[in-house]
């Protein structure tokens, strides 16, 4: 067989390759082949010799795919039009295999379509497993895997791993006598993360589990060697090997004190022995970590996600019960008739009762303020540990009750003991001492963090049904925890304050893995010692204004970069100090304080602190959100809570920036499963920002689904008070925020205006995020994404747009709900306009992510139509789509600025109209007439806002003289990409020309030129160094993208050299405004352009060249030649060479045009300095 089908592949041809294809995969069969000389040994017996018939087959038909390629490609072809999984066969799997280990240019097809033949469901595990039908030994196959769980790839070692549990879990009798060559994997554990390590040491609990009921049977040293390296990894003094202790010691008390585990034990003595053995392991972990803080913090989490995960003896519950006994004596203070028995007052600062819920019923309080303002070394662990403690007392409190936490109901109502207001007032906090401050700082910071743990247990009682809980109770306690959420929108408002004024590392509440200690704070650029000298110093002041210079520059717009230098900024950059009397004045944008008219009248002097918004982002706090205690997912299940049961109160003004908090923690828990740019922290740092993770993306999007609907109730009530702009009631969030036992802080404000704002914008965020996760658009999630794309539906009819659809669409299927979705966002949009641009901006951007997923979900590789059919969804909508998204977004552009963006103007959306406008471009029915349009209107717009309006008679009325250089920029980009485009159309119809295909082509190339031309004179009128910049730039990309048509242009030269003459003639305008564009730069030592002007004039000289070359190869090289042009300005006027400092003082060659041209166009000169040094003619030419 081997030596046949050799012989067919070496004869095979293009005209046979897809019969020998069809014939081996009918013919050739590889199962159950068994080599004779193997059965004749019993211990060979059912096992194939790697010289076997199978082996052999396999290696002939490697060696004759590794060099004819047509065999592949017939093959791959064949296998995709196999639509049926019965008709797979084993050989299919095979030669896939086999292309892929050849490598080359079909390996990643073959890749491709292995992958879509999986997700289909077409290759199946039955079919791998004919594939391995008689495996090799068990040793070799061990000893693979652990050498691909050594090799440092983390998907290699994921799943290297992941094989291993499952051989342990079912094979682990086999397993025991080898365990030898598995204990190799304990070498590699210093690379692990967290979720390997957990897999490492469930390999070994398995295998150790498996050899403690096998007497005799050799394995009891497994057990044996890894309690051994597990009590030495926990006692041992370095964090990363005692975290390393801490996952192994609990995966080991998980594993022997399972009750599953152990109800599978026959023996009563074993099972006591196996609990005995997990208390003591257990015993010794809590007694190693108890004097150091991030260990035992690591060590309840985790202890506290292994209870709700599992099901434990109750020997472990009951002694952890006992356990946290001490946490009441340790954190609470006794009251009497909700007072406090004697008032605190240690080191200047007085203590008071803040945020009492059950007034003179409280019987306890959380006391903070003392144990903050006493040394650190006494106070910082202990408080350090509360809310890593509380979480794991409430697991248990839970496990015993049976999910009830009646027995800890008063903490959820008890004041906490926090530093007087009265040293808050701005004018008292600058006479505070830096470790009064910090004292003060931190205790705000352990009350947050309290209240977050209250809301993680809390909400289990809300977000679930338990038996022994009434409806009653449970209303009350969401009542509650809505007032919790005041506190702490409260409570972060006044630190964010603070730390504005006083920057602090604050202590990790979490443990980090690498990167707690020193190393995470020093990312922030935080002060490391604090005390008064590190606030108060001049040196460190000086110190905190060059790390924020550093960090504007840093975040500085691309645009800025090319701006001019003004006078302001010299002044500055020499030391001068510049009145901030008008700076202040006219940088603060109108929207940014988000201060409604009330506010602004406020007799009251904010002092130090100015008007703390409380709906402002706390931009300081998010620095160092990764230290703080995670919510939890079900804490979101509040959204569907209100506290106000009165009818008369209108909990849109109530309840908003209760629900835009947690709005916010859901778009930040989006965007770390999804980020869609590189995270501020480490990808280490980043993920260990969340204790509480989910094992994956599939696991979070079933916990929110329920909230697809609330978020649509929430955006439609939002967008009702945008409309409505109804003045509301200045009293209602001071009352409710009076019930939740917030003091009484007169610069503490809430900016009414901004909630409908913020909460639209979270919202759509949220909808983006969710539009773009890769596993809500796979098939098995479909019911997922339909219930997200029916909470988008209009509310009113909209099959009228949908009449050019044949057939039409059906309500039930995918394509009908991303329509309606459209148009939801549409309706939207229209009220938003008038409104805020920002927002209807961040509408439009939603809407295009709804155009992104159709398109990843229907132009996935390998995609047939019948899957089309299958998840109810066709391409057709694509372009109805897009069509809509463009008529959005041209809505945007010829809006006019409402009354809340009117005293911005348009200079500070630079990069929002950027956005628009490439949305507008890229779903146009013609992009390049588009262009030449947009072009045209660029020189109607004034030069200066001296010479004229933004109410421009361009139709446009975000075109002014501001925002000139982001249309600027993007014409020239989309121009160039649309280039690009052409030309690789171009060159794929090179090999099969129709004459109508290449006319359209060429016409659609000369109209880019045109454009492109058009763009590059606006240099003439407008004089900003910064178009000047980019014209620089973007002109000798575009010379670069042009250079790759030439190719084309010469085989169709003969035909077409009208049209080829005309687009050189026409760049050649451009080129000559390049020219003089460096020219002047050079000479005015306009760094911001010099430092382009070497990529532009290479491009141009290599243009100069294939212009020769293709002029000489086609016979017309009389239309190209050289003459001596004079030096000119932009606007045509003779200068002499040595206007230009550093140009030089002679002629420089210039190929000239034929007598036709027009005098003008040859008035254009160039910068000609660097065409010697090049030892080439620098000048662009023309042609007869």
């Amino acid at each position: 067989m081997p030596h046949l089908l050799r012989f067919l592949l070496l004869s095979a041809t293009p005209a046979n390759a897809g019969r020998i294809i069809l014939q081996i995969r009918e013919q050739l069969r590889l199962v159950g082949v068994v080599d004779p000389r193997a059965a004749r040994s019993k211990k060979m017996k059912g096992k194939a010799l790697a010289n076997s018939t199978d082996g052999a087959i396999l290696d002939t038909l490697r060696s004759g795919l590794r060099f004819k390629n047509m065999l592949c490609e017939a093959f791959l072809k064949e296998l995709k039009s196999v639509d049926h999984p019965r008709d797979h066969k084993v050989i299919d799997v095979w030669l896939i295999m086999l292309i892929y280990a050849n490598g080359g240019a079909l390996q990643k097809s073959a890749e491709k379509i292995l992958k879509s033949k999986i997700l289909q469901g077409c290759i199946r595990e039955t079919l791998f497993d004919q594939c391995i039908h008689g495996n090799t030994e068990l040793v070799k196959l061990v000893g693979s895997l652990v050498a691909h769980i050594g090799s440092g790839v983390s998907y290699e070692v994921s799943s290297s791993l992941d094989i291993m549990i499952s051989l342990t879990s079912n094979h682990s009798e086999e397993l025991i006598p080898i365990s030898s060559h598995i204990t190799g994997i304990l070498d590699y554990l210093e690379s692990f993360h967290e979720d390997n390590l957990r897999k490492v040491y469930d390999i070994f609990c398995h295998l150790a589990l498996a050899a403690g009921f096998n007497i005799g049977s050799g394995g009891s040293s497994v057990a044996n060697e890894l309690l051994m390296v597990v009590r030495k990894q926990v006692s041992n003094p370095d964090m990363k090997y005692r975290r390393m202790g801490i996952i192994g010691a609990l995966r080991i008390v998980s594993t022997i004190a399972d009750v599953d585990v152990n109800a599978a034990v026959n023996c009563s003595s074993s099972q006591q022995l196996n609990c005995e053995e997990a208390l003591e392991l257990l015993k010794m972990s809590v007694n190693s970590c108890k004097f150091v803080t991030l260990p035992l913090i690591f060590l309840y989490d985790e202890l506290a996600s292994l209870l709700e995960s599992k099901v434990l003896h109750s020997a472990i519950v009951e002694w952890l019960g006992d356990y946290l006994a001490e946490f009441d004596t340790s954190f609470l203070a006794d009251l009497n008739n909700g007072e406090l028995s004697e008032k605190y007052l240690n080191d200047g600062i007085e203590g008071e009762l803040w945020m009492n819920l059950d007034g003179d019923l409280s019987p306890i309080c959380v006391n903070i303020v003392p144990l903050a303002s006493t040394l650190p070394q006494k106070s910082q662990p202990c408080l350090q540990i509360l809310p890593s403690q509380f979480s794991l007392l409430t697991t248990v409190e839970r496990l015993i009750n049976e999910g009830s936490l009646g027995g800890l109901n008063a903490l959820l109502g008890c004041p906490l003991h926090l530093p007087s207001t009265k040293h808050l007032d701005g004018a008292k906090w600058g006479n505070l001492s830096g470790l009064q401050k910090k004292a003060v700082c931190h205790s705000l910071y352990y009350a947050i963090n309290w209240i977050r743990e209250l809301l993680n247990a809390f909400s289990t009682q809300v977000a679930s049904r338990i038996d022994n809980f009434s409806q009653k109770a449970r209303d009350e306690t969401a009542v509650k925890l809505l007032k919790r959420l005041r506190n702490l929108i409260f409570l972060e408002g006044l630190l964010n304050a603070f730390l504005k004024k006083y920057p602090l590392s604050l202590p990790e509440l979490q443990y980090l893995g690498d990167c707690s200690g020193s190393t995470s704070t020093s990312k922030f650029n935080l002060p490391k010692t604090m005390g008064e000298e590190s606030m108060d110093g001049t040196s460190s002041n000086k110190r905190q204004k060059g790390r924020k210079d550093k960090a504007a520059s840093e975040r500085m717009n691309p645009d800025d970069k090319l701006k001019q230098p003004t006078v302001l900024d010299a002044f500055k950059r020499a030391g001068v100090t510049v009145s901030q009397a008008t700076n202040k004045a006219s940088s603060q944008p109108s929207s940014s304080g988000m201060m409604s008219k009330n506010i602004e009248q406020e007799a009251n002097d904010p002092g130090e602190f100015g008007f703390v918004d409380l709906m402002a982002a706390p931009v300081q706090l998010d620095m160092q959100r990764f230290k703080f205690r995670s919510l939890h997912t079900r804490c979101l299940s509040l959204l569907n809570y209100s506290e106000c049961q009165d009818s008369s109160c209108s909990y849109l003004e109530t309840e908003l920036p209760i629900y835009l908090y947690l709005l916010r923690d859901l778009h930040n828990k989006l965007d770390n499963l999804n980020p869609t740019t590189k995270p501020f922290l480490s990808t280490y740092q980043a993920k260990c920002s969340q204790v509480y993770c989910h094992k994956s993306t599939q696991e979070f999007l079933d916990k929110i689904q329920p909230l697809f609907s609330v978020l649509r109730k929430h955006l439609d009530g939002a967008v009702s008070m945008i409309k409505d702009e109804s003045e509301s009631c200045t009293d209602n969030w001071s009352s409710h925020s009076s019930s939740a036992g917030n003091p009484d802080i007169p610069y503490v404000v809430i900016s009414k205006s901004s909630i409908a704002t913020a909460v639209c914008k979270e919202i759509l965020g949220c909808y983006r995020k969710l539009l773009a996760f890769p596993d809500l658009l796979n098939q098995p999630n479909m019911s997922g994404l339909k219930q997200l794309l029916q909470t988008l539906q209009p509310t009113e009819n909209f099959d009228d747009i949908l009449s050019e659809f044949q057939p039409s669409l059906a309500p039930s299927n995918v394509d009908y709900l991303y329509c309606g979705a459209c148009k939801m966002f549409e309706d939207i949009m229209d009220p938003v306009r008038s409104f805020s641009y920002l927002l209807s901006s961040d509408v439009l951007i939603t809407m295009q992510s709804i155009v992104n997923s159709v398109v990843v979900l229907l132009d996935e590789p390998g995609e047939s139509n019948r899957k089309n059919l299958q998840i109810g969804c066709s391409k057709a909508i694509i372009p109805f789509l897009r069509k809509r998204l463009g008529q959005s977004a041209h809505k945007l552009l010829t809006a006019d600025h409402p009354s809340e963006d009117a005293e911005n103007g348009c200079q500070s959306k630079g990069d929002l109209i950027q956005k628009i406008l490439q949305i507008y471009l890229r779903n146009s029915d013609s992009t390049t007439d588009l262009l030449h349009e947009l072009s045209g209107a660029l020189s109607q717009v004034p030069s200066t806002k001296a010479q004229g309006t933004q109410d421009a008679s361009n139709g446009f009325p975000t075109l002014c003289s501001s925002t000139i250089p982001s249309w600027y920029r993007v014409l020239h980009e989309e121009n160039t990409g649309g280039l690009n485009k052409m030309i690789k159309q171009a060159l794929k119809t090179r090999g099969l020309p129709e004459r109508g295909s290449i006319d359209t082509i060429l016409e659609e190339i000369q109209k880019s030129v045109k454009v492109f031309v058009s763009l590059i004179e606006k240099c003439k009128t407008h004089e900003k160094v910064s178009m000047h910049a980019m014209a620089v730039k973007h002109g000798g990309k575009y010379i670069d993208t042009f250079l790759k048509a030439f190719n084309f242009l010469e085989t169709q030269f003969k035909e077409h050299n009208a049209i080829i003459l005309q687009m050189l003639k026409e760049l050649q305008k451009a080129t000559r405004i390049i020219q003089t564009i460096c020219a002047e730069a050079k000479g005015y030592k306009r760094t911001m352009i010099t430092s382009k002007i070497p990529p532009a004039k290479r491009s141009m000289e290599r243009f100069l060249f294939q212009v020769k070359a293709l002029l000489h190869n086609c016979s017309t090289e009389k239309k190209f030649w050289m003459g001596n042009l004079k030096h000119k300005d932009l606007h045509g006027h003779v200068v002499s060479s040595q206007v230009y400092g550093s140009v030089d003082e002679e002629d420089e060659e210039q190929t000239e045009s034929d007598s036709d041209t027009p005098a003008a166009e040859n008035d254009n000169t160039m910068d000609e300095d660097d065409a010697a040094a090049e030892g080439s003619n620098e000048a662009p030419m023309e042609e007869e």
